[in-house]
């Protein structure tokens, strides 16, 4: 045991530890920020006035705050609070309280002791509303916090008796938006008594203040429609029809009754009673609510078109329910009379019916208002209920012809464009289509152009009709030479609706006969063409009408297919072959022959990466080529041709911009080349903001790839600059300015970078913190550099994309007389254009004159110059104010429609942005015209003045 002892201790013992090597952490870029609520104290203390505390919490008001530094900022805004006098003060930091409490990312709960304290404490009935109105921004941030809403609705039940109106309204409306039905209570809010919110918003209806009142409703639905203020009946109206959407199939009980019905239809009878209100607004606000309930019964939508109430809206009682009633009134017959019955009390018309007696007929009375703007909203209102109800349609369409009549233009084109929208579900008869074409009599060109358009989608029932249709036409074609266009376009539809009609009527519009030969007709007269364009239309579908042809109308045929294409179809004739390009209907849309050509052609160029600089502009050219002309073959897809064509010339300049042989010659020698890469980059940025502005339903995904082509252009433009530039000086600015645009980028669509992968602005964001301590020359090789690597983007194309075009009319250009006037005088030229998908074209269209000289007149047309004929079409009836110094010979002035754009409408907003100076800073928006219409050259003559 000893030895072993002695052993053990003379053993040695070794122990092997590896230490790991602790990793160094990369530095990281940090940018230094001041402290928002540091710098709020030192104005704040800086303040000798009230005026000056006002004035910087202005300025800090207009600034973002992060979320990190809301909770600082809010203590040194209540620390000022409590040391503040002036109530002024005290309202903006309040205010400010309630903004700062909305900021994403901070809990507001933090504040809400402080900011109930201060409220208990307030005198001033103006900061006691912004307080309350705090405390709701606060309770709204925490709808999952019982006790929170329990404690705040709490708050405003205490002060619902302040004098003030403003402080009321405020309590009412946090104890709509916070008060709860539920009875449940949670552990965090048991020490607090629930209170019954429906009864204590109730009692408030009845207020002396009519505003306290109008609060009141508008945190409760209730059946305040007989106030005698119209502020509290508006809201009534509203709120209930809110409810109605909301439930529209609770069933409800009629008052003094044992009848129920369903709560939609309860509804629409309260509001048809208020369309006979006294106060026009209530009777405009009323009828444009009726328009929405689109689930009302049928019965209950047929007795707003009869004053009288109809059968079926009284309550009627059974044979056992009459006996019962007898027998229970214990009363007895005098006996005067043989078979005489027991007295009955009189009773009351009004309790047994299922809708209020005043309620019926109110689409009559809406439309026999005195006031212009109740009449428009009840047409249109039954314009709303006729589009999904045709019995209903059938039935009002009576109402909509008589207000055909209507002394105001404006009621009568809206009824006009009423019953075009619901031409569909209806047949006119002859008596109404007599009414109808009185109003092609009228002065006003809109009237009868909006005619026009109506009886192209009319169903007319008799031969008759037809016949008086077209005369009626005729007539308004020789009184309004104008209309022609319009006339043509209108007999083109009414003949393709109504072949059968129009075939009994082909010999006497022809003026043929079966023995003798008549006279031909003149081809210049515009009401003989009006006629051959009616029957040509009719004959497309009804295979026995050319046989009823002279030969003069097949000459004639073939005169007005080719001068006319668009309203002479093709027509399969006796003895010549029918030519037709139209697709088969039966043919699908993604089955289409150029719809898969398309679809092929834009495949192919994602094969750009790998083929030789060569080989890629040859395949991009092809490419361009078969777009545009599958966009002239086919406008169904010229939208989508175009859009598409229009980037991958985009594509193509910057590829022969970045060639390799431009940039390998010496600088001085560089002139030739410099001009052509910096052309390329402004062809570049014209084409992307046509991209941008010219096509109507781009997306968020094509704007972002429109705006990383604008970048690579910037870029390019950079990069010729810094070639041919003198001095470093310059370059510094340019550079800063290239990269806060791509900084602005980096915020403006952040969130569609992850689809950006490899491309120019991916790669430029990853050198970013290099390239902002880099000189001049090395960021514009790094940019040299990732251009030529840049990989090629895959445009997404939207589902429906249209390009804006416009057609000028009137001039038409054609006339050799020149329009004289006295120089320095002016001349009125009449302007008539259609325009295409042209989004909001009362701001974006322009009227541009040039003159020989070079001197051009921008002319911006008045909103009331533009008329909506139909979805997607606009037209533009203007007059254009020419003037000019004396010439020695007439010439030409050139007329074409401008698309102004502002860079900046189609940036997406976010809280960068928002802030105001950001903005200003990063980017400063361009504006500028796009041409979209073909001009048109008039002759005008300005003569000398007479001495």
């Amino acid at each position: 045991m000893a030895a072993h002892l002695k052993k053990r201790v003379y053993e040695e013992f070794t122990k092997v530890v590896q230490q790991q090597q602790e990793e160094i952490a990369t530095k990281k870029l940090r940018l230094t920020k001041p402290s928002k609520s540091a710098a709020l104290h030192i104005d704040l203390c800086k303040a000798t006035s009230p005026a000056d505390a006002l004035q910087y919490l202005l300025q800090f008001a207009r600034k973002p705050v992060e979320a990190e530094s809301v909770e600082g900022v809010v203590r040194i805004l209540l620390e000022h609070y409590y040391k503040e006098n002036d109530p002024s003060v005290r309202l903006k930091i309040a205010s400010l309280l309630g903004l700062l409490s909305k900021t994403a990312g901070f809990s507001p709960d933090c504040i809400m002791d402080d900011a109930i304290n201060i409220l208990q404490n307030e005198k001033s009935h103006q900061v006691l509303a912004q307080l309350l109105d705090t405390l709701l921004a606060i309770g709204t941030k925490l709808p999952d916090n019982q006790a929170i809403q329990m404690r705040l609705v709490d708050v405003a039940c205490k002060h619902l008796t302040d004098t003030s109106h403003g402080v009321r309204n405020k309590c009412l409306q946090l104890l709509g938006n916070l008060g709860s039905l539920e009875k449940s209570v949670t552990k965090d809010a048991e020490g607090l008594a629930v209170r019954d919110v429906q009864k204590i918003i109730g009692d408030y209806f009845s207020d002396q203040d009519p505003r306290v009142r109008t609060a009141a409703i508008k945190a409760m639905a209730c059946k305040l429609l007989s106030d005698d203020y119209e502020q509290v009946r508006s809201a009534a109206v509203q709120l209930i029809w809110v409810v109605s959407q909301l439930y529209p199939e609770s069933i409800v009980p009629i008052p003094s009754s044992n009848e129920e019905i369903r709560l939609v239809d309860d509804a629409f009878g309260k509001i048809c009673h208020m369309v006979s209100d006294s106060s026009w607004v209530v009777r405009v606000q009323a009828s444009k609510l009726l328009g929405s309930m689109e689930q009302v019964s049928s019965h209950f939508l047929e007795q707003t078109l009869d004053k009288k109430l109809m059968s079926d809206l009284r309550r009627k009682r059974t044979a056992h329910e009459r006996a019962k009633e007898l027998y229970t009134s214990g009363e007895f017959s005098s006996g005067r009379k043989w078979g005489d019955d027991a007295p009955k009390e009189e009773v009351d018309t009004g309790a047994v019916n299922l809708i209020e007696s005043g309620a019926c007929g109110a689409f009559v009375h809406g439309l026999e208002d005195e006031m212009y703007e109740v009449r428009i909203a009840a047409v249109e209102a039954l314009c709303m209920l006729a589009q999904s109800s045709p019995s209903f349609a059938e039935k009002c369409l009576d109402f909509l012809v008589d207000m055909f009549n209507d002394e105001i233009e404006e009621v009568r084109l809206q009824s006009i464009h009423t019953m075009r929208k619901i031409s569909n579900n209806i047949t006119l008869r002859e008596d109404q289509l007599d009414t109808v074409l009185a109003v092609l009599e009228d002065s006003s060109r809109d009237i009868r152009e909006a005619l026009h358009e109506l009886l192209c989608c009319t169903n007319v029932s008799t031969k008759e009709g037809i016949h008086l249709a077209l005369v009626e036409l005729l007539k308004n074609l020789t009184k309004y030479p104008t209309d022609k266009d319009s006339i043509w376009k209108c007999l083109k539809f009414l003949g393709s609706r109504h072949p059968t009609l129009v075939l009994p009527l082909v010999p006497e519009l022809l003026s043929t006969h079966p023995f003798f030969d008549t006279a031909e007709p003149d081809m210049d007269d515009p009401a003989y063409i009006a006629v051959l364009v009616l029957i040509f239309n009719a004959a497309k579908t009804c295979p026995t009408m050319p046989a009823l042809f002279s030969d003069h109308t097949f000459r004639h045929y073939a005169y007005l297919r080719d001068s006319l294409s668009h309203l002479v179809p093709a027509l399969r004739l006796p003895g010549r072959k029918l030519v037709s390009s139209a697709l088969s209907p039966n043919i699908m849309p993604h089955e289409d022959p150029s719809h898969q050509f398309l679809q092929q052609s834009l495949e192919r160029v994602y094969s750009l990466q790998h083929l030789d600089p060569q080989g890629t502009q040859e395949l991009l050219e092809f490419t361009i080529r078969d777009l545009q002309r599958l966009g002239e073959l086919q406008s169904e897809l010229a939208g989508v041709a175009d859009f598409s064509a229009t980037y991958l010339r985009c594509q193509l300049l910057l590829i022969k911009a970045l060639q390799e042989k431009l940039w390998n010659v010496a600088a001085p020698l560089y002139l030739k080349q410099s001009d052509l890469a910096s052309a390329a980059a402004k062809q570049i940025m014209e084409e992307t903001y046509k991209m941008e502005f010219m096509y109507s339903g781009v997306e968020n995904k094509q704007v972002v790839i429109i705006h990383h082509m604008r970048l690579q252009a910037k870029a390019l433009q950079l990069i010729v600059t810094a070639r041919t530039a003198r001095g470093v000086d310059p370059l510094f600015g340019m550079c800063e300015k290239f990269l806060q645009e791509v900084d602005f980028f980096q915020r403006c669509f952040i969130a569609d970078l992850p689809h950006l992968q490899d491309s120019f602005v991916d790669k430029l964001l990853d050198l970013m913190p290099r390239l902002m301590t880099s000189k001049p020359a090395e960021v514009v090789k790094i940019l040299h550099t990732m251009l030529r690597q840049s990989t090629f983007l895959h445009l997404p194309l939207p589902e429906q994309i249209h390009k804006a075009s416009a057609t000028i009319i009137e001039p038409a250009g054609e006339s050799d007389n020149p329009l004289r006037f006295t120089s320095g005088l002016v001349v009125a030229l009449d302007v008539d254009a259609t325009l295409e998908h042209v989004q909001d074209p009362q701001s974006t269209v322009k009227v541009q004159v040039s003159y020989p000289d070079g001197q051009a007149q921008m002319i911006h047309p008045k909103p009331a110059d533009f008329r909506n004929p139909g979805p997607g079409r606009h037209r533009l009836i203007t007059q254009v104010y020419l003037s000019h110094t004396a010439w020695t010979e007439p010439c030409q002035v050139e007329v074409r429609l401008l698309l102004a754009y502002n860079s900046s409408s189609r940036i997406p907003k976010s809280p960068w942005i928002e802030g105001g100076e950001m903005s200003s800073q990063v980017e400063t928006s361009i504006e500028g015209t796009i041409p979209f219409s073909k001009s048109v050259k008039v002759y005008i003559m300005p003569k000398p003045a007479r001495r």
